[in-house]
């Protein structure tokens, strides 16, 4: 009997360490040895390049002549508030405004746009497709012309040990890979943020790309922004394996659980041996 509560002690004592992850392993943005380190207020700077145009991605384009603006105003209030009422219809089924509204470039690197037929704007910057369209346009339109080019968005994954998993779009022009990942709920406790695999879309075809959110050298990285299509997945830790707790707390449960359990089990055992 001694021998099986030694047992039982030996177990709850390495369920609690294996259980447990250390603050290292979670903090984010941490001067890690061997790094240069970056002190709290010194100025980064971003050499950021320009985002290039490639299959499957939306752009939103806005057209204005001058009896557009003069009318509706400069932010073309009319089309607002049709984008408006869609975006609502599309938030509401889980969509995105600008799959219905915006110009989706095909697998040809063509977008189809009224009047002009297909436009080429693959591999080409936002305002290098801006231009093209532009240029176009002026052989049906001899007044003044006002050409906005968008994207339609950042779309990206976040697959594995986040808190909300899932496939998000976020209206902006420029996001960080912190942004994203608190845009999907954060990474659960048993995430290795050392070794995220960022899945990246390029002209000629995807890479992989590990990243370490532990690291404060990744605000340095040219992974630090992301861009349209990209996946995030994180991998869980060991413990995932073990099945233990995510803290101690839920370890020292777990074993307490099995401690009761074992009892219960030995004692019927004494009970139909006497």
């Amino acid at each position: 009997m001694q021998k099986i509560w030694t047992g039982v002690q030996f177990a709850l004592v390495f369920l609690i360490a294996v259980g447990c992850v250390s603050n290292e392993k979670i903090i984010y943005l941490q001067n890690l040895e061997g790094e240069e380190v970056i002190e709290e207020g010194e100025l980064i700077t971003y050499e950021i390049p320009e985002y290039k145009l490639q299959y499957n991605d939306i752009i939103d384009v806005n057209v204005q002549t001058v009896e557009d603006m003069l009318q509706f105003g400069f932010n073309n209030k009319a089309g607002v508030s049709m984008n408006g009422q869609m975006g609502n219809i599309a938030s509401q089924s889980g969509g995105d405004i600008y799959y219905m509204t915006g110009y989706t470039v095909d697998k040809n690197g063509n977008i189809q746009v009224p009047m002009l037929g297909d436009v080429y704007v693959k591999d080409k910057t936002l305002e290098e497709a801006r231009v093209e369209i532009e240029e176009r346009l002026r052989r049906f339109v001899k007044s003044d012309l006002y050409v906005k080019v968008k994207l339609g968005g950042i779309r990206y994954s976040a697959l594995g040990e986040f808190r909300r998993p899932g496939k998000f779009v976020v209206l902006q022009d420029r996001m960080t890979i912190f942004e994203a990942i608190a845009n999907a709920g954060d990474l659960t406790p048993i995430a290795k943020r050392d070794v995220i695999l960022l899945i990246r879309q390029y002209p000629e075809g995807t890479k992989l790309h590990r990243i370490n959110l532990n690291d404060r050298q990744v605000v340095k990285s040219p992974f630090y922004f992301i861009q349209p299509n990209d996946q995030i997945y994180a991998e869980p830790m060991k413990v995932r394996e073990i099945g233990a707790g995510e803290n101690a707390a839920q370890s020292i449960s777990l074993v307490i659980s099995s401690i009761t359990a074992a009892a219960l089990i030995i004692n019927l055992i004494i009970s139909l041996n006497k």
